[in-house]
């Protein structure tokens, strides 16, 4: 047998059926794309749910209402490709009021939706590290430990904020964005000091057979002194036999590849600023 007829030959009949990816109950493993999805999806659920917040989760879509200020503080991600923006769309309304900003975060390009009131922020590029150990670390005066308590965690939340940086969240309170019920088996929080004082954080949620991580943030002071480095590498590897996932800016894309992640493809960033 030829090539070219091995090649028609492992296409399928007409009749047979072939997933699209993205019906409800297929397993998430199916790709690694599906599970990033998934995972990204939980997220905002988990952390309004640990908080007491308003949050929606159906097969179509899910978000959370985590905060009431901060362009990226609150996420809408769709689980399925948009076919009807507009009907998702009057859906996310009913969540969150018109002076509430939000995210949407689509794997998948989407129509224009400006005409919705949203703005294009960008195509994040998604980012996965295989398994695999730590390389050695250089010596250097960090100290790392697990967020374990409320006083903790207002801590990193205060380095998440004004590291990230995220102004619109002045003046802070603990636990406007991130409060002590989210810390659980799924969800996990490091903390980083340098010479003692407060200098990175960074964040994992595991779902759907992948870690994602989120939150890395490091204070102007620390930069440059592995901080920054040493919490994303807790966070990469909460779980060591789990495939890592986070979606990056193109300016961290070369720190993420230096650490063994690849660029996987790009999703699509929207924002409906509060008004």
């Amino acid at each position: 047998m030829c090539q070219g007829e091995a090649v028609a030959s492992s296409i399928p009949p007409a009749d047979e059926h072939l997933t699209t990816g993205w019906e409800h109950d297929l397993p998430a493993e199916d790709t690694l794309v599906r599970q990033a999805v998934l995972v990204h999806a939980s997220w905002p659920v988990h952390i309004a749910r640990g908080t007491g917040r308003p949050w929606h989760s159906t097969p179509e879509w899910a978000g959370g209402w985590i905060g009431d200020r901060g362009a990226l503080t609150n996420w809408v991600v769709p689980t399925q490709p948009l076919t009807d923006p507009a009907g998702l769309l009057s859906q996310v309304d009913e969540l969150f009021p018109a002076h509430i900003p939000y995210a949407l975060i689509a794997a998948w390009p989407t129509s224009d939706l400006r005409q919705h009131g949203l703005v294009l922020l960008g195509h994040p590029p998604l980012m996965v590290r295989w398994p695999g150990p730590r390389p050695a670390p250089t010596t250097q005066r960090v100290e790392v430990r697990e967020v374990g308590d409320a006083a903790e965690l207002a801590v990193a939340e205060r380095v998440l904020v004004d590291g990230y940086p995220m102004p619109e969240l002045q003046p802070l309170t603990p636990g406007d964005l991130l409060g002590p019920a989210i810390l659980d088996d799924r969800t996990r929080v490091w903390l980083a000091r340098v010479d003692g004082g407060p200098a990175a954080m960074a964040a994992a949620h595991l779902h759907a057979g992948v870690t994602m991580v989120e939150y890395v943030a490091a204070l102007p002071r620390a930069r440059g002194r592995g901080a920054g480095s040493v919490v994303t590498w807790a966070a990469t590897l909460a779980d060591p036999d789990r495939p890592a996932v986070l979606l990056a800016s193109d300016d961290g894309r070369p720190v993420y590849e230096r650490m063994g992640y690849r660029a996987v493809e790009r999703w699509t960033l929207w924002l409906r600023p509060g008004r």
